[in-house]
């Protein structure tokens, strides 16, 4: 999006000390900085003040400050960085049109978000978060990186605690909302299941009375927050205005389906891999669907999205092994679908690395010796990575010791390398492919 320095300064309240220089992209990061593009200055673990002469040197054309810096380029000084760049972000907003779709869950957020996105392509310039961009910082960075054409705007919203979602709907001002599932995620920032269905429905509830509430019929919490808004609901899922009929997984673990809707019926491959992944595919449709993307663009963009890394990608190792990477992230949800996908893979060994599953607050005991009993009960050696909670004989305090407990993989093994973000793991998966 092109703005002036002029109009960051008005869109936020700050002061603006030099010239009204054009700027072109938004960025915290001084290692993202493009030439001609704005550096907003945010103090988090690091002050961003304290990189703003980097910022300069990769060609940032004016920078977004709480005081003023030293360095040869027009500043906009604010008193808070951070809730400056959510007023620039919904000034942002303000140019985009009215299709901007809000999704949330619990899971499935991002593969909904990057399938969702294909699906809009085939009928209108479309724009979405990069990668997981969907708090405070990320969501305004979405709308300020929109292009100048787009007509089409996709923002995944993560949840930390309750208000956050609805903090969001306040920048982004969705007329369509998307939520995939309530699962035992976060509980440790709400206190509880049902407090976590009450947060995702902030989204529900700041939707307009003109827009639509596209909703899990599978999801019993997430169904019954179509009593929460004035917009029209859609279904997706079994009974629902967008279902799946003769599912199946492929060698590849991708599903095929036929899609049965109120606007038609078509076959589907989804690019996602993951029995889980139908859900998330028919949500995808149904945004396509409503806004009047044909039934055949729909089924294109499912079967072409460019998926997000670390999630559900399959890769063969070297020599020959299966080698599943779903390191980005991990519930109790995602954890138990990952593990059904693995035993569906033809093999004659089924491994499972697992890490922490993070957040899960007084349930994650319980809910890791649980996930250790599921992959029993498929047949799957489980490996534990730094969690003794699991239970399981098996377990090693790091990545390296893994990869070495592993052993020699081949032809006929299948390995599941999982955890929350925090536990790294996708280094390891990234040696087992390797190897």
């Amino acid at each position: 999006m092109q703005l002036r320095a002029a109009q960051v300064a008005r869109a936020t309240g700050g002061t603006l000390i030099g010239d009204d220089v054009a700027v072109s992209g938004v960025t915290i990061d001084s290692r993202s900085v493009a030439p001609g593009g704005l550096f907003v200055a945010v103090r988090a673990e690091r002050d961003g003040h304290d990189f703003v002469a980097d910022a300069v040197a990769a060609g940032a054309a004016a920078c977004l400050c709480e005081r003023v810096v030293d360095a040869p380029v027009p500043m906009v000084v604010v008193p808070d960085s951070v809730a400056a760049l959510a007023e620039l972000g919904s000034y942002a907003r303000s140019q985009l049109g009215d299709r901007v779709v809000g999704i949330t869950g619990s899971v499935g957020k991002t593969s909904t978000k990057d399938l969702a996105a294909s699906v809009l392509r085939r009928s209108f310039p479309t724009w979405a978060n990069q990668r997981s961009f969907n708090n405070e910082l990320g969501v305004p960075l979405t709308l300020l990186g929109a292009p100048d054409d787009t007509t089409a705007t996709v923002v995944e919203m993560g949840m930390r605690g309750l208000g956050h979602i609805a903090d969001l709907c306040e920048i982004a001002r969705p007329t369509m909302g998307v939520v995939t599932a309530v699962q035992l995620v976060h509980v440790e920032s709400v206190g509880g299941l049902e407090q976590v269905a009450v947060a995702k429905r902030e989204l529900v509830e700041a939707l307009p009375a003109g827009g639509h509430a596209l909703l899990n019929a599978d999801d019993p919490r997430v169904a019954a927050m179509a009593a929460h808004t004035d917009a029209a609901v859609v279904m997706f899922g079994h009974g629902g205005h967008v279902a799946a009929e003769g599912i199946s997984l492929d060698d590849d673990l991708r599903a095929r389906f036929r899609l049965v809707s109120d606007w038609g019926d078509v076959d589907v491959l989804v690019a996602a891999r993951g029995l889980h992944q139908v859900g998330n595919a028919l949500a995808a449709a149904a945004v396509g669907l409503v806004w009047g993307v044909p039934l055949d663009g729909v089924a294109e963009g499912l079967a072409s999205a460019d998926l997000s890394p670390w999630r559900m990608e399959v890769g063969t190792s070297a020599s020959g092994a299966t080698v599943i990477n779903d390191a980005y992230n991990a519930g109790p949800a995602s954890m138990e679908a990952a593990l059904r996908s693995l035993a569906a893979v033809s093999a004659r060994r089924h491994i499972a690395v697992l890490g922490l599953m993070n957040e899960l607050g007084s349930h994650s005991a319980s809910e890791h010796r649980r996930i250790a009993e599921v992959a029993s009960s498929l047949g799957i050696r489980v490996i534990a990575v730094a969690q003794p909670e699991y239970g399981v004989d098996e377990l090693v305090p790091d990545v390296a010791a893994a990869a070495e407990l592993v052993g020699p993989l081949g032809p006929g093994d299948a390995v599941l390398v999982k955890a929350s973000r925090i536990a790294g793991l996708e280094v390891l998966a990234a040696t087992l492919l390797e190897a």
